[in-house]
């Protein structure tokens, strides 16, 4: 079964492939032009998991929102943000200013997120962020012009925290990332741990793009907790793995829990590496007959990976923005980001990533977590096919409460 849908997936290659990014599909009427950039990890550690294969969603968004028919044209530019909030920041003031950006789409790393939140704010346009994990964008600095759609480390923490407490780890270490997604995940991770009757034993924190864990392993194992929790991503979440198993981190009965982990993470690890972690997320490609017909889509146009939630979540929420702002009138989407993400909230999602779900009044878009298991190498049946699905944390379960936030568009 699972190498029949291989094979239907590779047979997509010789469908016609999406636009170019820059390219527009003309336009039958005088519509204004609506222009989305995708502002990304391209060449650092988070690549795998945003970068082109981001814009390739994107992409495949506008294709499948038909909106081309209805007179409309769509611009995807990309950029590379290095992960350094200053940069990210002049990439999105020049879009906006010189280059007419409306929107602004994925931003991995959360200290990036934060500052591309305030500038979209003051500048009235649309931040869809799919690739950043900080609460703080539906909490403290919610925006009206932001939407949080695929993943939040609330939701990173409870699915896998609370889980592996109940399993049995009910002492953990921390190795965390050190920036604002690190530490969010770290505190969020920590509260589930301690609520589910566990105990944090400690933290060590890791500047981003670190090789050598080495001595961080070693300060988690003198700590003698029954877990390591990584409150990483990305490449350093690769390393950090790879290295604890040439440690014999794991043969000595400590437990690995990623908190964050993609499915691209688990093709460079390998699955003799990564078999038995255990991770959250919200989309899998093999989940079922609507996302495997998105794969089919998409995957020509993707080199040497497969679409992970934070793509998924970058083709759904521009595929959601482009219903609203045909729904509103272009011109109405364009003169008002704020405008745009109302109509956003007000009408139902639907798509072939997530299904049926809605988005909060502070933003946070809903939909189910859940917990899968990597396979071992005799459990996958074809290239790509990892998961297996542990249990699904419900929409209205996955995400912090509304009442918890301190959104300050939330009318009490």
């Amino acid at each position: 079964m699972a190498h029949d849908r291989r094979t239907l997936l590779k047979s997509a290659a010789v469908a016609s492939l999406v636009p170019a990014v820059g390219l527009s599909v003309p336009a039958r009427a005088q519509q204004p032009t609506l222009k989305v950039g995708v502002l990304n990890d391209q060449s650092g550690v988070y690549r795998e998991n945003s970068g082109p294969t981001s814009t390739a969603c994107v992409r495949q968004a506008v294709v499948d929102s038909g909106i081309a028919a209805k007179g409309v044209t769509v611009e995807v530019v990309q950029a590379d943000h290095q992960n350094k909030p200053d940069v990210g920041s002049t990439i999105a003031r020049q879009w906006i200013d010189r280059d007419g950006v409306d929107v602004i789409v994925d931003v991995p790393n959360s200290a990036v997120a934060l500052a591309i939140n305030g500038i979209v704010r003051e500048k009235n346009k649309v931040f869809l962020n799919s690739g950043a994990g900080t609460t703080d964008l539906t909490g403290a600095q919610c925006s009206p012009n932001t939407v949080h759609w695929t993943y939040d480390t609330y939701m990173l923490a409870k699915g896998t925290g609370g889980a592996m407490v109940k399993a049995g780890g009910d002492s953990w270490f921390f190795i965390t990332a050190d920036y604002a997604f690190g530490h969010d995940l770290e505190r969020n991770a920590s509260r589930f741990v301690t609520e589910a009757g566990g105990k944090v034993l400690g933290a060590v924190r890791h500047p981003l793009a670190s090789t050598d864990f080495s001595s961080y392993l070693l300060q988690a194992q003198r700590s003698r907790a029954k877990v390591i929790g990584l409150a990483n991503a990305g490449t350093d979440t690769i390393n950090s793995v790879k290295q604890a198993a040439e440690f014999g981190v794991t043969q000595r009965g400590t437990k690995i829990a990623v908190l964050l982990m993609f499915i691209s993470d688990v093709h460079g690890l390998g699955l003799k590496a990564a078999q038995g972690l255990v991770c959250t997320a919200t989309f899998y490609w093999d989940m079922n007959d609507r996302t495997r017909a998105f794969t089919k889509r998409v995957l020509p146009n993707i080199t040497n990976n497969y679409p992970s939630m934070s793509h998924a979540g970058c083709y759904a929420s521009v595929l959601h923005y482009l219903k609203a702002a045909a729904d509103m009138g272009p011109a109405a989407a364009k003169a008002s980001g704020a405008d745009a993400v109302a109509r956003m909230k007000a009408m139902p999602t639907d798509d072939d990533c997530f299904g049926a779900g809605t988005i909060r009044a502070d933003g946070r878009k809903l939909h189910p977590a859940y917990l899968f298991e990597v396979k071992t190498p005799e459990e996958s049946k074809a290239p790509w096919d990892y998961y297996k699905l542990v249990q699904t944390t419900p929409a209205d379960q996955a995400f912090r409460p509304l009442s918890e936030g301190g959104c300050s568009l939330i009318r009490t």
